[in-house]
């Protein structure tokens, strides 16, 4: 068994798309009131179709009490880290402790580069995003003494003043697949966020990804079990089993029970814009998943 030491955590992952901004809202409301723990949201800026996630999760955060939000993940390109990083702070401190980061090096360059932003190789993105990260952690960093300072190629900051700090611990959690990436999130991330449609083995890939998170983390002195293993999957419920996450609701607890006990997974976010689907997974497959894997 996988034994990456975290409490399960279950949520949704809900696209901004074409849908009046009161979907968003509704799902997020109708997630906090089925239990679940966090509902997330693509970050795309450079797509007018989407409403602006930051802007967003504010809004959403006025009209929800406990429920945690996220982007999923951010566009580092066009989020320029010392500022997201105070963006995230104070959203944090008026939700009440309820904001995550969700983070990436980017992807769709044309797109990024029409925006503004900077056009980086493979490895330049990945340095990129470790820089970023020492930058948002610096700015976290009240109890430092005195400013903020990175010599970095990309992110170069020059004495920025610290703060302000968010009101709880936020993760930082990745969104990685190849070994690099995933050395990186061993390093220096707080969770690993990837989405099960992108591992071409299935849930198989999950074991040799996990080994390069384990061996980074081990490598730069860290417990590997510092880093929180999340998935976002997709799926339909049905009335027989069809499949992986293609069956009844206690088809899904037990096969996501499989993906902690085998994995380490300790957070599960569905891909879905559906609320009866969102239901579903919060009453039935999340209790039971719960239930499942209890010591």
């Amino acid at each position: 068994m996988s034994d990456y030491g975290h409490d399960l955590l279950f949520g949704t992952f809900v696209t901004p798309a074409v849908q009046p901004v009161r979907h968003a809202v509704e799902h997020a409301q109708a997630a906090e009131r089925a239990g679940l723990d966090l509902v997330t949201f693509q970050d795309h800026p450079y797509q007018p179709r989407f409403h602006d996630t930051w802007t967003l999760m504010s809004y959403i955060a006025a009209q929800t009490s406990r429920i945690r939000l996220s982007a999923n993940v951010t566009n580092l390109p066009l989020r320029q880290p010392a500022v997201l990083a105070r963006s995230v702070a104070g959203l944090d401190q008026l939700s009440g402790g309820r904001i995550e980061l969700g983070i990436g090096a980017g992807a769709f360059w044309d797109a990024v580069e029409a925006m503004g932003g900077r056009r980086l190789t493979p490895g330049q993105a990945i340095e990129a995003l470790e820089e970023a990260i020492g930058v948002i952690r610096q700015i976290w960093d009240v109890s430092a003494r005195g400013g903020v300072r990175s010599d970095g190629v990309y992110y170069p900051v020059k004495g920025a003043k610290r703060g302000p700090a968010p009101a709880h611990d936020v993760g930082i959690w990745v969104g990685a697949y190849k070994p690099k990436m995933l050395a990186l999130t061993g390093r220096a991330g707080d969770g690993w966020l990837p989405s099960l449609a992108y591992l071409p083995g299935g849930p198989a890939d999950l074991t040799e990804m996990n080994r390069h998170i384990d061996e980074a983390a081990l490598a730069a002195g860290r417990d590997p079990r510092a880093v929180r293993r999340l998935l976002n999957i997709g799926g339909e419920f049905a009335a027989t089993n069809r499949g992986f996450l293609q069956g009844p609701p206690k088809q899904w607890a037990e096969q996501l029970a499989g993906l902690t006990a085998d994995h380490g997974v300790s957070g599960f976010l569905l891909m879905s814009d559906d609320l009866a689907k969102t239901e579903t997974f919060a009453h039935e497959v999340a209790p039971a998943v719960r239930e499942l894997v209890r010591p």
